[in-house]
């Protein structure tokens, strides 16, 4: 199997955001029979003197709960555009599920359910009609059944004869899902699927991607809400400046970069000088120390035993995304 790229360049620079240690997207739940369900090689886009995507390649495989995460500028929303058609590279390839999206476009499109960020909506029709009609686009008829089970899972089916454009802005959202999973594509790209909505629509709709994952399908989410891409991504990519700067597992991504940290407050006295010089200290008294590792827990009470002291409260924070987030974005 190629690597990612599809060339050695493309490979060593796989290597140089994950590690030679780490897992690539090549070596994921791929078979030689079984082509990635994205392979991006080499996109870069240009816009005027802006290089909104320089060079970016890796491999989503098939069944994935991918993410796809960077500030706003990153690049995350043209390659999306790429991946949908709708913006053309001016060099390197996308291929869904084998298919490439520029010279098989047809079979590209009818592989991939985009969600994008923007609302965009018929306000002629009906929500049950403009899921009729999406049907009709990809050649779908007697599609029925599954627009009923589209409207239950995403809590529509109150509003299946209302007009769209009556709709609150969070029931806009959730027409817009539909309307991306209607043709039961195998490779799902959410974008910011949950900006603006509430809680209860948040909790039902990921129960229902993640059925959808379960069942085969692959997911790519792009989200600001970073605790929903660490507890559901299996692996993520960082885009900065539309160059790739992470590509890792989410485990491994938060074990390399970020850090338990343990917070104590004291029934008196000051921490001993060992630990103080690593603590960071608030105003309500507690104390907050990084640990590399689990074991210095024990290392940290042992101290504060030998010293006298006793604790009147602990906790033990893990590891999280966003500071992984923030230390990579902040990197030159």
């Amino acid at each position: 199997m190629r690597p990612a790229g599809g060339s050695h360049a493309a490979q060593e620079a796989s290597e140089r955001v994950s590690g030679p240690d780490q897992i690539r997207s090549s070596d994921m739940r791929m078979t030689p029979s079984l082509p990635p369900a994205l392979r991006i090689s080499g996109v870069e886009k240009r816009y005027g003197n802006l290089l909104a995507l320089d060079g970016i390649s890796f491999d989503v495989a098939p069944g994935e709960f991918f993410g796809l995460l960077g500030p706003n500028g990153a690049g995350k929303t043209t390659l999306i555009s790429a991946l949908a058609g709708l913006v053309i590279p001016d060099a390197g390839t996308i291929e869904i599920l084998g298919h490439d999206v520029q010279a098989d476009y047809r079979a590209a499109r009818r592989a991939l359910g985009v969600v994008p960020q923007e609302l965009v909506f018929d306000p002629f029709f009906t929500v049950r009609e403009v899921l009729v009609m999406q049907s009709g686009y990809y050649g779908i008829r007697d599609n029925g059944p599954w627009i009923d089970e589209i409207l239950h899972n995403l809590d529509l089916e109150s509003k299946a004869n209302a007009n769209t454009r009556a709709l609150s802005g969070g029931m806009k959202r959730r027409v817009m899902v539909a309307q991306a999973l209607v043709h039961r594509p195998p490779v799902i790209v959410l974008d910011e699927p949950t900006a603006g909505v509430d809680v209860e629509l948040r909790h039902a709709l990921w129960q229902f991607i993640r059925r959808l994952n379960r069942d085969g399908h692959t997911i790519v989410l792009t989200t600001h809400y970073l605790e929903e891409a660490e507890s559901l991504c299996t692996r993520i990519a960082m885009l900065k400046q539309g160059r790739l700067v992470a590509l890792e597992r989410t485990a491994d991504l938060l074990s390399r970069h970020a850090a338990h940290t343990l917070r104590l407050k004291l029934s008196g006295g000051s921490l001993p000088a060992s630990l103080a010089a690593r603590a960071q200290a608030s105003s309500s008294g507690e104390y907050c120390l990084s640990l590399t590792n689990l074991d210095e827990v024990e290392t940290v009470l042992h101290a504060l035993h030998a010293a006298g002291l006793k604790v009147a409260d602990m906790e033990l924070g893990k590891p999280e995304l966003e500071e992984v987030f923030v230390e990579l974005m902040r990197a030159p």
